[in-house]
């Protein structure tokens, strides 16, 4: 399988459908509605459905965008991402791809107008990498790249046009964007200071999947963001949405925020961000500009030791049942063995004990509380040494209790360093930049969609 090297193409849609929704058949009810890039559905809807279609889908200062490169990009995306998508869904998919070919180009283009080269070499020594890390430091890895990318009916054209695309937006940034980004000491200690002058209060880590919005695109969004949620709530993976969807500077990072505090963010996403659980999903949100979906990963509060980075030493101890065993007998069963790890009192009588029961024991001795589930957390960090969990499980994967043998609490938190929010504050600007740097590309090209 092809290594997710490419950010924002093969960022993935691993174990996940798309939602399908309704855009395609409201262009058609409605005077006209547009996609990402502002890309006319009506005039491009029946190409994309077309697998046949080899014509010009859209023409970007000149420069041709075929049905070919279109549907060797999208088999590229679906078969590094785990598998065939329903023919509705691949719609929403077309016109992400389209979207992002389209800003390939403009890279591209800019970066020849600045005389800035992508030699070939870097893009094959690139696509050479991406061959070894998926058919090992062989001589034929290459030739079994090629062979691996026609058989997902793409070619290693299309991979090596979005390396090259990439390559070219680096060179870009390296030029017009980071030189001019500089973030003073000063600055950073003042917002250290500001960072220390906070301490206790709670901060919140998001994931965020952002899509813009114009007046025109705003209903045919909505309905997009609306399929997005129903599918992470039927267990889509978030970051994968976000790589592919968000039209935010996160979205290379799976749509991770990381920690902020509720007045960094617009007061709409605060409100809901304040009252929501860890692992809650809400949205759409409509902001400034556009709709966002958040997810709550974590929370934390500022420069306090939190007790879910307690270090855990466990044994799990289990029993597992034969296929026929009556409902009866697995709660008898059950129950005597929640009954007798109850009583061990300690690790070192544990393995006595399962052996005198029949039950497996796997020693954990170094896991980070913040690693289980929370349900689990919960209990174990209120448990002390030699205590045990109440049994969880069923009877085809076994039943396990988990019995605490030590528990070190977390340091106190140091906080971070004036090089560290130097560094955080550049990124985020040079992120900020590099975004608008693209929107000044797209406003000043000539995009054409023929119908």
């Amino acid at each position: 399988m092809i290594h997710n090297y490419c950010t924002r193409l093969l960022g993935g849609l691993a174990a996940l459908s798309l939602a399908a929704t309704p855009v395609i058949a409201q262009a058609q009810a409605a005077e006209e509605t547009f996609g990402p890039t502002n890309i006319p559905i009506s005039v491009v809807g029946p190409k994309l459905n077309d697998p046949n279609n080899r014509a010009p889908v859209a023409v970007v200062n000149g420069s041709v965008i075929t049905g070919t490169d279109l549907a060797h990009r999208v088999a590229l995306l679906v078969a590094t991402s785990g598998g065939e998508l329903p023919e509705e869904e691949l719609q929403l998919v077309r016109l992400q791809v389209l979207s992002n070919l389209i800003d390939e180009t403009l890279q591209i283009q800019g970066a020849e107008a600045q005389e800035l080269e992508v030699e070939t070499a870097m893009v094959e020594g690139r696509y050479a990498e991406v061959a070894q890390r998926n058919f090992g430091a062989t001589a034929d890895a290459i030739d079994k790249m090629n062979e691996q990318m026609l058989a997902f009916g793409s070619s290693a054209a299309s991979l090596k046009r979005q390396i090259r695309g990439e390559i070219a937006w680096q060179l870009l940034l390296r030029r017009n964007v980071i030189p001019f980004i500089n973030v003073s000491v000063e600055e950073a200690q003042e917002q250290l200071a500001q960072l220390e002058a906070t301490r206790g209060s709670t901060e919140y880590r998001i994931g965020e999947i952002y899509l813009s919005t114009t007046p025109e695109t705003r209903q045919a969004v909505y309905q997009t963001a609306v399929g997005i949620v129903e599918r992470l709530r039927q267990g889509g993976n978030f970051q994968a949405y976000a790589r592919q969807f968000s039209q935010a500077s996160t979205a290379t990072v799976g749509g991770d925020l990381d920690f902020v505090q509720l007045n960094r963010l617009p007061p709409e996403l605060a409100r809901e961000v304040e009252q929501m659980q860890v692992g809650e999903l809400v949205g759409p949100i409509e902001v400034p500009g556009g709709f966002s979906i958040v997810l709550l990963i974590d929370k934390r509060q500022v420069l306090m030791a939190d007790p879910r980075d307690s270090m855990l030493s466990l044994k799990q101890v289990s029993i597992s049942f034969p296929p026929d065993i009556s409902d009866e007998e697995f709660t008898s069963r059950v129950n005597a063995f929640g009954e007798a790890m109850s009583q061990v009192g300690s690790c070192e009588l544990a393995d006595a004990k399962a052996a005198e029961i029949g039950a497996q024991v796997v020693p954990n001795n170094s896991i980070r509380a913040r690693s289980l589930p929370p349900q689990l957390q919960s209990i174990l960090l209120e448990m002390q040494p030699g205590q045990s969990t109440p049994g969880f499980g069923s009877k085809e994967d076994g039943v396990r209790v988990l019995i605490l043998c030590d528990k070190q609490a977390p340091p106190a938190a140091s906080g971070k360093t004036v090089a560290q929010i130097q560094q955080e504050i550049e990124n985020e600007r040079i992120e900020k930049r590099a975004n608008a740097y693209l929107r000044d590309l797209r406003n000043d090209a000539d995009i054409q969609f023929p119908g």
